[in-house]
């Protein structure tokens, strides 16, 4: 039977978007305080993460211009610096409105909407890619099952997921979210749990690896980080899933 590390707690999506329009305009600064203690700042993170899902991209794409893709509980936009002009379309999502309004005032050149947590607001198969960062500890895990299959719904055959997600087996990443207080309703999943959900929805070729086991600065350590994603120490971990194409 699977236990989750954390207490699931009994939010709503409208109360975790409305505790992230709380604290959209100090997000970085909180985000920042609590990462202090491994001696980089968060925008480390975003930019090694970003550079996954690039790297990623373009082992299953041969031309990134062409894609239309979505960041799925986008928040702020954080990662979209550095992705101008990559894609044909990016477009990010969020429950929080108040976090969609600073970013669209950041970044013009991604296409922003809102949803209610439930039904995201575009065609069925809109996107040849779909990621997302940091975004599934922070939904009620009742929905869970319905997230994983609105990703799905949206993703186009021969499409790709990406997830990025903190590791319930690394004690550092424990501390974090013990000490930060974005996370202070967060259920951490275990990568198991992560893939069967996907491969449940209906993705092939699902598999998880993880990610920061050592702090991937320059290109000695970024090697090793590699090496080691095959081991269970990361302080987080991404899913890569394919929707089988027609």
């Amino acid at each position: 039977m699977d236990r989750e590390i954390a207490t699931p707690g009994h939010l709503t999506q409208g109360q975790v978007a409305e505790d992230f329009d709380g604290w959209a305009d100090s997000y970085e600064e909180m985000v920042n305080q609590a990462v202090a203690f491994a001696g980089r700042k968060h925008v480390f993170y975003i930019n090694v993460k970003r550079e996954h899902i690039l790297r990623l991209a373009q082992r299953y794409f041969t031309h990134l211009k062409s894609l239309n893709v979505l960041d799925l509980g986008c928040g702020v936009g954080a990662y979209h610096p550095g992705l101008e002009g990559r894609f044909r379309e990016l477009h990010g999502v969020d429950v929080s409105a108040r976090s969609i309004k600073l970013a669209a005032r950041r970044h013009p050149f991604v296409l922003y909407s809102t949803y209610d947590g439930s039904r995201l607001p575009y065609s069925d198969g809109q996107f040849s890619m779909v990621f997302t960062t940091g975004v599934m500890h922070h939904v009620p895990p009742l929905q869970w099952k319905s997230f994983v299959a609105e990703a799905y719904r949206v993703t186009a055959p021969g499409g790709l997921m990406l997830v990025f997600e903190n590791n319930p087996y690394n004690p550092l990443m424990q501390y974090f979210v013990k000490t930060c207080d974005v996370d202070k309703d967060a259920v951490l999943l275990r990568p198991a749990k992560l893939r069967r959900m996907f491969t449940a929805a209906g993705f092939t070729d699902v598999f998880t690896r993880t990610i920061f086991s050592v702090l991937p600065a320059g290109r000695f350590l970024t090697r090793m980080d590699s090496l080691l994603g095959n081991l269970p120490f990361g302080a987080q971990y991404y899913l890569s899933a394919r929707k089988k194409a027609l």
